[in-house]
């Protein structure tokens, strides 16, 4: 759901004679709620709009790469060109795993340890988040 959807939904309920509207769209949870008095009653609807943080969504005893950025990802340096990494692959401190393309710019991800890739988390020229793993890893 967009900017623009959500603008729209909270006219709909502003003109509506609803007192409480609540949406949940897969992670998205929207919750309108107009003041109860009558003094109140033409107060514009209090919107809250929540998503689940994806950190809270990872157990802490496994160890993941996480993306330092939003932007989107890509396992190989070009279209053509082999993955940087792959599932069974271990990796040295400072080797580059993916490229993060963030406003035109291409950001190397490095690993920060000695690692054995155990799961590639994302796809190629997948959009990523902020904090949302990559790569699920085993110290090394």
């Amino acid at each position: 759901m967009n900017l623009k959807e959500i603008k729209e939904l909270i006219e709909i309920v502003e003109a509506s004679s609803l007192n409480e509207f609540s949406l949940k769209e897969g992670n998205l949870k929207i919750n309108m709620k107009k003041g109860g008095s009558v003094s109140e009653a033409a107060a514009p609807a209090v919107c809250e709009i929540s998503r689940p943080a994806l950190q809270e969504e990872i157990p802490e005893e496994d160890t993941y790469i996480m993306s330092p950025m939003v932007g989107t990802f890509y396992n190989s340096p070009a279209p053509d060109a082999a993955s940087y990494v792959n599932v069974g692959d271990t990796v040295k401190k400072g080797q580059t795993l993916c490229i993060i393309e963030a406003m035109k710019l291409m950001n190397e991800i490095e690993c920060e340890y000695d690692a054995e890739i155990i799961s590639v988390m994302v796809s190629n020229e997948q959009k990523v988040e902020y904090g949302q793993p990559l790569f699920k890893v085993k110290k090394i």
